[in-house]
């Protein structure tokens, strides 16, 4: 996409970062992550074959020399938990990175942020790379960010609902209270919310159901990659001021009378 960003150490092309869960197989996966013009992938590590390199496993088809692998702890409903299978990711060699999943309620997939913030403490004190996916608290966002996490992942609307961005304000103060990259998380049902977000001023997008529910995964993904791309460029441009009443397009100085 052009414009590289940074998560703490790792400097990334594209800022649609891709979820690897429902998908019918592998070979799906890497076609529609090739297709988003992802190179951050995340990967759940109770859930995905990437510790057992014995069979067939994600990796084949998604190498770590190609795609930054972020492991992220999704099933994990205390801190403790979500510590342990940081460390068994690392330990196994994936990687630094993690996502942090902390889940607080089995109905609405919300976050405990308590235990968040707990983990998040502990993985950073580790020298891990820490991405916490949290509610759309700006005062969490911060208290994160005091931690040490690289990133800040609010949710849009619960995971998997594709209810799109439910509250566009506090995104807002989200981004003018923290300074780390804000990396909207859950809830994206299609192009036009990947591209909301970006025009908010967001630095990028994960998603997975998105794309993986779409009647077509594949289309999907490349309608994702370009919305945030233009979502990217809109913020930059900067919009143009709302305003009740109308502004003629077309100059009136020699108007014909």
């Amino acid at each position: 996409m052009g414009e590289r960003w940074r998560i703490g150490p790792i400097e990334l092309k594209s800022r649609l970062i891709v979820g690897t869960g429902k998908f019918k197989d592998f070979a799906e996966t890497k076609r529609v992550i090739d297709a988003a013009g992802a190179d951050m992938v995340t990967v759940a590590v109770r859930r995905v074959n990437i510790l057992d390199r014995s069979s067939e496993n994600l990796l084949d088809y998604l190498s770590p020399k190609d795609y930054h692998i972020l492991p992220n702890t999704a099933g994990c409903y205390t801190a403790e938990d979500a510590v342990r299978t940081a460390r068994l990711a690392r330990a196994a060699g994936i990687s630094d990175l993690v996502k942090l999943e902390v889940i607080g309620d089995q109905r609405t997939l919300f976050p405990d942020n308590e235990a968040l913030l707990a983990a998040a403490k502990t993985l950073v004190k580790e020298g891990f790379v820490v991405l916490p996916y949290t509610t759309d608290d700006p005062v969490m966002a911060k208290k994160l960010e005091e931690v040490g996490c690289a990133a800040v992942m609010p949710l849009a609307a619960p995971i998997g609902s594709g209810l799109g961005i439910r509250n566009p304000y506090n995104l807002r103060i989200i981004l003018e209270t923290v300074r780390v990259p804000v990396i909207v998380d859950a809830g994206v049902g299609t192009a036009s919310d990947a591209a909301i977000a970006m025009e908010l001023g967001c630095a990028g997008v994960l998603m997975n159901t998105g794309i993986a529910g779409a009647s077509n995964p594949l289309l999907m993904a490349e309608a994702m990659r370009d919305a945030v791309r233009a979502g990217r460029l809109a913020y930059r441009a900067g919009r143009i001021p709302k305003k009740l009443y109308a502004t003629a397009s077309s100059p009136l100085e020699g108007i014909i009378e």
